[in-house]
């Protein structure tokens, strides 16, 4: 989970390993009635498309920041987030990396903007990425599938036929008939066109969406009360605005509507619309963490509508929307490491402060080098996926690399708290764990300093089909909410 925790545990010894914490329910989420802008800060993420699926939760699959970036180019390792109450937000882990595209291109990277869609019980995650060296003039529309909306992806290819310029940001719309129409585009050129049943073939010709004016990428489509909306960013220089345009056909002719969000402080501009338990919400990114437009942050807030289905321009807030619905159940699944579980070193010390869970901390962690690392971390009987989050305090942002079992998972977020001892942030990520007492956590620190409080690892409830699965064949077992 992504959200501050909603308090301290008291202090307690932490000498020894703790498994039987597991018997206790942790909380990973805060009961708030209202969440945060942005809504995801442990890793940088852009381009939210979002959806709601069948299960009932809203999903947010955006492009993601690799830091340390390098413009645009290391844009790499897809992570999916959901949320059942547009509050508390679930990083449901990596579905795909360039490394697993046979086809792509060879340096890996340029793994931009993505969408997701759903028919006849299977998902289709879509996806640019260029198949040569030379980028710009290699780009193709990847497709991988799964039973599940958030794991369990495997590329089977890109649509083949497609060709152009600047054949970026795919987006995929699924009418209420059943017949599902691509969009891409980019650098002022749109082309949409119906997709084959099968989901990965051209049915025709692809056409341009005329009327889109000062088009420049990133586009989605919606449809309410039988009116089809196409969203997209525009060129306004050095600060794009999201515009829409509107037609009663999905492939236009469209009539271009107005500006529905005004310029981030990015420099960019790229979203999604969706409805959600009665609300319509804008999903858009910002970089008002990092300053830096290849860093970037998803945010969402509510978006409405006049009596004339003109879209009202959305306000931007920094505290995202309220809740619609209870907050979720802490797992009792959770197991808690204090850092006396762990072994701080190069320069990082363990120091009393009362105000620590154990109360004990980690400080140090701004040298060269320095780190803290738990051994003999549990990832369960049959290992999987699980949500490593570490509590924190710090004066300034800053940031702590995650190894785990020797895998690089690049920074964790560890933003001011206001205080070296007030220890109310969290920064986390979904990552597999091996079997058993077997793996190994490593925060390495030298850059920018924060006291650490605990860890905690969190496995992961099955995916929805295999929620199902597990239900039919055993009524009595629940799955893990």
């Amino acid at each position: 989970m992504l959200k501050k925790l909603g308090g301290h545990a008291s202090p307690r010894n932490t000498g020894s390993f703790l498994p039987a914490l597991s018997a206790f329910a942790f909380a990973l989420v805060a009961a708030n009635s209202f969440g945060a802008n942005p809504f995801i800060t442990s890793i940088y993420t852009a381009d939210p498309s979002a959806h709601v699926w069948p299960d009932g939760r809203l999903y947010v699959y955006p492009s993601h920041d690799v830091d340390p970036p390098r413009g645009c180019d290391l844009m790499d390792r897809y992570h999916v987030f959901s949320t059942d109450d547009m509050v508390n937000w679930r990083d449901e882990g990596e579905i795909l990396r360039a490394n697993q595209v046979s086809w792509g291109r060879p340096q890996g990277g340029f793994m931009w903007a993505p969408d997701c869609a759903f028919k006849d019980g299977k998902y289709y995650f879509y996806f640019p990425h260029p198949s040569g060296t030379k980028w710009n003039d290699t780009w193709q529309i990847g497709v991988a599938t799964s039973d599940e909306p958030a794991r369990d992806f495997t590329c089977i290819g890109y649509i083949s036929g497609l060709s152009g310029f600047a054949m970026i940001d795919p987006s995929v719309f699924v009418d209420t008939d059943g017949q599902a129409y691509l969009y891409y585009g980019g650098g002022g050129h749109c082309a949409g066109g119906k997709l084959k049943p099968n989901m990965t073939e051209i049915d025709g010709a692809m056409q341009a969406m005329t009327n889109l004016y000062d088009f420049h990428e990133a586009t989605r489509v919606f449809k309410r009360n039988n009116l089809y909306y196409l969203t997209y960013a525009d060129n306004y220089r050095g600060a794009n605005r999201l515009r829409y345009a509107t037609s009663p056909h999905p492939l236009g002719p469209w009539t271009s509507q107005g500006i529905y969000l005004d310029s981030t402080d990015c420099d960019t501009s790229h979203g999604s619309v969706v409805q959600y338990k009665g609300q319509w919400y804008a999903f858009y990114h910002d970089c008002s963490i990092s300053g830096r437009g290849t860093l970037r942050s998803i945010c969402v807030d509510q978006l409405n509508f006049d009596a004339n289905g003109n879209i009202l321009k959305v306000v931007q807030t920094k505290s995202g929307p309220p809740a619609v619905d209870a907050p979720p159940v802490s797992s009792k699944s959770t197991i808690k490491y204090g850092v006396g579980n762990g072994t701080a070193g190069n320069g990082a010390t363990v120091v009393n402060d009362s105000a620590a869970y154990s109360g004990t901390c980690v400080h140090d962690l701004q040298l060269t080098n320095s780190f803290l690392e738990f051994d003999a971390v549990d990832g369960g009987t049959a290992g999987g996926l699980a949500t490593i989050d570490i509590g924190f305090a710090a004066l300034g942002n800053a940031k702590v690399r995650l190894t785990v079992n020797g895998a690089d998972y690049s920074f964790l977020n560890t933003l001011s708290t206001g205080d070296w001892s007030a220890f109310t942030g969290d920064s986390s990520l979904t990552v597999p764990l091996s079997p058993g007492a077997t793996n190994v956590i490593r925060f390495t620190g030298g850059h920018g300093g924060v006291n650490v409080d605990y860890m905690t690892v969190t496995p992961l409830p099955p995916g929805p089909s295999n929620a199902r699965a597990q239900n039919t064949a055993n009524p009595r077992t629940q799955p893990n909410q």
